[in-house]
């Protein structure tokens, strides 16, 4: 493994934000996200014990002793179920203002503080894993502060900055190479700082990066112990990069049967992001956000036509693992923003109903991070990350925007 960053080496005496841990025992409808079927997820009339911010028990309510010292939650009427996770989003965007323009002018200081705000956002909307795949060099001081206890947060994998070509994708949000050798150095920046994961912006109206800059990047992130995922919207470049050998598809697209046979035999996943188009194209949200009314109209096309996600449904009915990602930060997309995401995956059939959904935001994305010893369901053992929903989501996505308490490692860290 590559050496930790530098802050690692910081001794911490006491976290500035310390909550505690206590014991305790959730009782009502409980949603494990253990198994494909609905049926054997639910337990109506449940509960889920917490202690030492592990998940000690979870089964029937009438399986718990007549006494215990542990405290009792009542969520009667309610769901309890594993935390969810944003598998792309980039804090540090406010959903508000020009990209372009908030990532160049945007202080370290005032980056600092969207982040900030947009964790606590994601935290009232039951998101207690965020995957943030960069803006600048914001995110590599975010998750130094919520890992110090400088201030509260969901569990954070980084990429650092985005690796782009010389003048690429975004580049001015991005670390910029061109070579080889530049490749490789962009990557062991990301390293030395602690990234979790490498990203590569690898096309936009064209493809981009050399055959030599894209094996290079790869092999680094690989030779680093990192996985690599790429920006990859449509079909030649998201045959190209899994070709490559990249871990992980960002948005999706357009793709052939050859394309999803690749992605198949590779096992590599695609984190779809239909929370831009979906929020663009609703006129009374847009226009607060002053989306000119070409731009609502054109999103509006998009969201009806289903032919421009039929590549994305024909690979998802073939087997390839689709996670939840939202795209946060990016224009009308609040960290808030779960139910509209999730319903419009089950509407244009990348997954095929609300509880593979919820499933693509808990288990499917902990499956994509290699977290899944620890996080995605509710079982004994795991750790303590679940929150309790006003109301039943496998009957109605839309009860997420009620999310009544979040918690990490059983820590209560929004009520």
């Amino acid at each position: 493994m590559p050496e930790p960053p530098a802050w690692r080496y910081q001794k911490v005496l006491k976290p500035l934000i310390d909550i505690p841990s206590p014991h305790r025992i959730f009782k009502g409808r409980v949603l494990t996200c253990v198994g494909e079927s609905v049926s054997d997820a639910v337990i109506e009339n449940g509960y889920v014990e917490i202690e030492g911010g592990k998940i000690k028990s979870v089964g029937k309510a009438d399986a718990l002793p007549a006494s215990t010292n542990a405290e009792i939650i009542d969520c009667s009427g309610k769901t309890i179920m594993p935390g969810l996770i944003n598998s792309h989003a980039h804090l540090a965007w406010d959903g508000i203002h020009d990209l372009a323009r908030q990532s160049m002018d945007d202080s370290p200081e005032i980056s600092a503080f969207k982040s900030a705000a947009n964790m606590l956002k994601s935290l009232r909307a039951g998101v207690t894993l965020v995957r943030d795949l960069g803006m600048n060099k914001s995110n590599i001081f975010t998750k130094q502060a919520v890992e110090q206890g400088i201030f509260p947060g969901p569990r954070l994998l980084i990429t650092g900055e985005s690796i782009v070509q010389t003048g690429g994708h975004t580049y001015w949000c991005c670390r910029e190479a061109s070579g080889p050798d530049e490749m490789r150095r962009a990557v062991r920046d990301q390293v030395r700082n602690g990234a979790d994961l490498i990203k590569i912006m690898a096309c936009h109206d064209t493809l981009e990066f050399t055959d030599a800059e894209l094996e290079a990047v790869i092999d680094e992130s690989h030779r680093n112990g990192l996985p690599i995922t790429a920006h990859a919207t449509y079909n030649d470049c998201i045959y190209r990069v899994a070709q490559f050998g990249v871990d992980c598809v960002e948005h999706g697209g357009s793709m052939t049967d050859e394309t999803i046979q690749l992605l198949l035999d590779k096992g590599i996943p695609i984190v779809t992001t239909f929370a831009p188009l979906v929020m663009q194209a609703q006129p009374e949200i847009a226009r607060q956000y002053n989306v000119p009314e070409w731009k609502i109209e054109e999103r509006q096309k998009a969201v009806a036509n289903p032919s421009r996600y039929a590549g994305l449904k024909k690979a998802a009915e073939a087997g390839v693992p689709i996670a939840f990602g939202t795209d946060a930060g990016s224009p009308v997309v609040g960290h808030e923003v779960v139910a509209p995401e999730l319903k419009f995956m089950v509407k244009v059939g990348v997954v095929s109903d609300n509880y593979a959904a919820l499933r693509s935001a808990t288990i499917v994305a902990a499956k994509i991070s290699k977290l899944d010893a620890k996080l995605g369901t509710l079982e004994a053992g795991k750790e303590a990350d679940l929150i309790v929903v006003n109301g039943d989501p496998v009957a109605d996505l839309d009860a997420l925007e009620h999310v009544e308490m979040t918690f990490i490692g059983g820590r209560k860290m929004v009520m």
